[in-house]
């Protein structure tokens, strides 16, 4: 009997070891299975030479997982073999079927608690490894040097440490409460937890082991009252701010400290009735008398606090809470550095204004994004598989001249291709090519936007050149490929052929041995990868081609503004420049957006190289303390901003998203006393029209125009402000871009009892207007589809005009032409060809050319360069009558003769004004 009795014993072992082995296996087999897609990556990563981003997020969350999978596993464990030890004299038996052997449950739960507590250790494991970032800034943090006005702690204490603190004490009650219930579940079974007659007796066996369990339940509710919830009150809502309100403070403050008393007094009853014999009443009291103290202390008495004391005297008792919130809010989003000028309110303009502001007259921006994007689609494309993403503006020095410009991408679309073939895809059609850039203001007589740089490959009209074209990474460019294999790459067509080449850059992966290249052609999935021999060992491959992608997998800590933008360099080459934001939601007090983030600094300037995919973060801002934690933790990975070659740094701009939201509110946070704060009697909006189709803030622009009380035209960010529910402008905001004035926001505010025409009352007026709607209306009479540019804002002095494009569209037609400019200033609305014959009307006179602005030394004077402007005109005006009268279309022929005459008006004035 020895023998057999002994097999009996070791089956239930091997039983637990094979379940273990499983248990092992699994955890393996997710490993490899992730194995290969690490290997890419550090492949990736090294080329990059961000290999200190990989490793330091491995190795955070190989420590963070392995540490908190050992203690959940070792608290698991060690709470289940105490809950199963001793002999069980009735175990629970199981008879699954009537031909079946009976199954002792009690044993086969004695067998599963090892691998159990492996799985349930691997998942809470795998779930905490993804709190890496939060450790690692919690190890590196760096104070804030501002303290919050309740508790006087430095505002890093509650971005940083508060929320390692939630996360242990989360996880603690987590694993506490499962464990409670599993072991439960196990004296339950093993018959040391008896129901009878709704009366609960406990075992001496597991009494004491279950009520240290409860008690440290409720000791970990008492810390998350003292560290977590009580903190928490710096965001609360229950006021009318964000933050601790009166009745936070002086009601549910108290009521939170009671609570946790009252969970530490709870714990301590039930340890107490572990030695009385009364632990199931002990625990329904201390429950009762959380649950109790929470309800009066955290729910009703603030409440009351609220409707009886605050809510008759809200002002006066929010008054210190107002103050504090609007201060945080001003801090937390940069709003306290706003500079604010007034005008004042001397709206007159003259030709003589017009004159002094005539680099803000040459780049007013006559060319919308979308208009534009379907002209250069239509223009410039060339071939199907080539795409115009976006437009983005600029500013460049061209010949001598600043000015902006709008530019775009010409990216590869390997969607489009007309033959999708592995060779195709992936080793031939690689790249990009060039891009297409004009400046904002100038058309040609057909309507077309002028273009300094065009067609395949570029070529340029001005001084700027661009000299390496090719664009490998972009917005686009999603898909992966093989550089410098066997196969040409198609760099662009010329004529009816196509012209090939071969990579010369050091971007992307080298392929190098057979064991990189099974790496790579499984990460990537394709088993040509692994076969094809056009694929050598000197190729490269090119994977996270996005911009936005790259810049997101090799700098995962930060988050991006939504519109990077391309940059030509002095040397010709082409680089992306992504604008890299640290955000927080964690600043007390202070006025959060929808998706919670109350504090945002853009940080870091990110350049991507479209030939290469190098990677360079650059410090923005070193002021801030959230990326002085990344650069503690992330050491070498930024470089400061002075490195940053000059020909890169004349192009940054401040980041439109930052900017929307900073002006957003900033229309309600410039009002900083409490008592106009909680009436809101000074509150701004942005201006909004409610034209169909009509863009998110529409009156956000770039422009370069000469800033009230400044010398030199500089590139500006601009946004206007409206008072609330009214449509007259109340002032206008910039952020400014160029030199030691760079992320400078200045405010410049209209008086307020004199009358400045919104946008709103503009866009009314010249609806209103009888030239334009007759105008506009024979156009659609003919079938033309006409398109109204936005409506611009110009800053002039201390006044304002108006200006709005007027695109005609032909019937069937694609191509968006600039036919008509309004100008407005003031009650005068008038409607032209151009921008100069607008405001030669408005303002009289001869109003010069863009191109007089910087016109060489000996250079015709401006009247008689007008002069011929207008007999040229009058010339074109009169074959286009000739040309009606012969078609027989009377229509256009007393239009064109009716502008026939008012150019000759003009004409005559001019030559009439002019000097012997």
């Amino acid at each position: 009997m020895t023998a057999p009795s002994s097999v009996a014993r070791l089956a239930p072992r091997r039983r637990r070891l094979g379940l273990v082995v499983l248990v092992v296996l699994f955890a393996l087999l997710l490993f490899l299975s992730n194995l290969v897609q690490l290997a890419a990556e550090w492949l990736w990563f090294q080329a990059l030479g961000y290999e200190r981003v990989f490793t330091t997020r491995l190795e955070a969350e190989a420590v963070l997982g392995v540490g908190v999978g050992g203690l959940v596993f070792a608290f698991l464990h060690v709470n289940l073999r105490i809950a199963q030890r001793g002999v069980v004299p009735n175990p629970l038996v199981v008879q699954l079927s009537p031909g079946a052997g009976a199954v002792d449950v009690t044993r086969l739960l004695r067998r599963l608690a090892l691998p159990m507590a492996l799985g349930l250790a691997l998942l809470f494991g795998m779930g905490a490894a993804g709190g890496w970032l939060g450790v690692l800034q919690f190890l590196h943090r760096t104070p804030f040097g501002v303290t919050d006005p309740v508790f006087g702690r430095d505002v890093g204490y509650y971005v940083f440490t508060v929320p390692a603190i939630a996360g242990a004490i989360g996880l603690g009650i987590a694993v506490t409460t499962l464990t409670l219930l599993a072991t439960v579940l196990l004296y339950v079974l093993r018959r040391d937890i008896v129901v009878f007659r709704r009366q609960v007796t406990v075992e001496p066996s597991a009494r004491l082991h279950l009520a240290v369990l409860i008690a440290l339940l409720f000791l970990l509710v008492a810390l998350r009252a003292y560290f977590v919830r009580i903190p928490g009150l710096l965001y609360s809502t229950t006021g009318p701010l964000v933050g601790a309100s009166y009745a936070d403070l002086h009601a549910q403050l108290t009521g939170l400290r009671l609570a946790g008393l009252a969970a530490v007094a709870g714990g301590a009853l039930v340890l107490s009735g572990a030695r009385s014999h009364r632990l199931a009443r002990n625990t329904l009291l201390a429950v009762g008398l959380y649950l109790g103290v929470s309800l009066l202390g955290v729910a009703v008495y603030p409440a009351m606090v609220q409707k009886l004391v605050v809510a008759p005297n809200e002002l006066v008792k929010e008054t210190p809470q107002l103050a504090s919130h609007i201060a945080a809010t001003r801090r937390a989003w940069g709003l306290d550095s706003v500079v604010t000028r007034d005008l004042t309110g001397e709206a007159r303009l003259t030709e003589r204004d017009i004159r002094a502001n005539r680099p803000t007259i040459d780049n007013v921006r006559l060319w919308d994004r979308d208009p534009l994007l379907q002209t250069f689609g239509q223009l410039q494309e060339i071939r199907t598989y080539y795409d115009f993403v976006s437009v983005d503006d600029d500013r460049y020095w061209i010949d001598g001249q600043y000015r902006q410009v709008l530019l775009s991408p010409r990216e590869l679309n390997s969607a489009s291709l007309p033959t999708r073939t592995f060779i195709n895809e992936r080793l031939t059609f690689t790249h990009g090519m060039g891009l297409t850039l004009g400046p904002v203001n100038q058309v040609t007589p057909e309507g077309l936007p002028v273009l300094f740089i065009k067609d395949l490959p570029p070529a340029s009209s001005v001084s700027l050149r661009v000299t390496r074209p090719e664009l490998y990474f972009g917005e686009l460019t999603d898909s992966w490929v093989f550089a410098r294999t066997a196969q040409r790459e198609f760099d662009y067509p010329s004529g009816d052929e196509n012209i090939f080449t071969s990579y010369a850059g050091t971007g992307g992966v080298r392929v190098g041995s057979l064991l990189r290249r099974l790496v790579l052609a499984t990460y990537l999935r394709s088993l040509k990868v692994l076969l094809s021999s056009d694929i050598t060992s000197d190729s490269r491959a090119m994977y996270f081609r996005n911009i936005r992608v790259r810049a997101r997998t090799a700098l995962p800590f930060l988050s991006f503004d939504g519109d990077p933008y391309l940059v030509v360099t002095d040397s010709g080459r082409l680089r992306w420049i992504l604008d890299a934001y640290t955000a927080t939601r964690r600043y007390p007090y202070a006025q959060p957006l929808a998706d919670g983030t109350n504090y945002l600094r853009n940080s870091v300037k990110v350049v991507i190289d479209a030939f290469d995919g190098t990677v360079t973060a650059y410090l923005a801002d070193p002021r801030d303390p959230l990326v002085l934690t990344l650069a503690k933790a992330f050491p070498g990975i930024f470089r400061p901003l002075d490195a940053m070659p000059a020909d890169l740094r004349a192009h940054l701009r401040y980041p439109e998203d930052l900017f929307r939201a900073q002006s957003d509110m900033y229309g309600t946070y410039h009002m900083d006393e409490p008592e106009i704060f909680y009436h809101r009697e000074d509150q701004w909006q942005k201006p909004v029209l409610s034209r169909p189709g009509e863009q998110a803030d529409p009156f956000l622009r770039h422009m370069i125009m000469r800033l009230p009380e400044e010398r030199q035209a500089e590139f500006i960010l601009m946004a206007p402000f409206t008072p609330r529910g009214k449509d007259n402008l109340a002032s206008w905001m910039v952020a400014r871009n160029d030199g030691e004035h760079y992320g400078q926001l200045v405010v410049y505010r209209f008086p307020k009892q004199s009358l400045v025409f919104g946008p709103s009352q503009i866009v009314n007026r010249i609806n209103q207007e009888t030239e334009i709607s007759r105008q506009v209306s024979l156009w659609d009479q003919r079938g033309s589809q006409v398109i109204r540019g936005n409506l611009l804002v110009i800053p002039i002095e201390e006044s304002l005009i108006y200006v709005q494009p007027l695109y005609l569209r032909a019937e069937g037609g694609s191509i968006p032409e600039l036919k008509r400019v309004v100008v407005t200033h003031q009650n005068r609305v008038v409607m032209e060809e151009t921008l100069e014959e607008g405001l030669a009307r408005l303002f009289g006179g001869a109003v010069a050319p863009a191109t007089a602005a910087a016109a060489p030394p000996g250079a015709a004077r401006p009247g008689n360069g007008r002069a011929a402007d207008l007999a040229r005109q009058a010339a074109e005006l009169y074959q286009r009558a000739v040309e009606a009268q012969r078609s027989g279309d009377w229509a256009r022929y007393g239009e064109e003769l009716s502008r026939l005459g008012e150019v000759l008006r003009q004409l005559q004035t001019v030559l009439g004004g002019r000097q012997p």
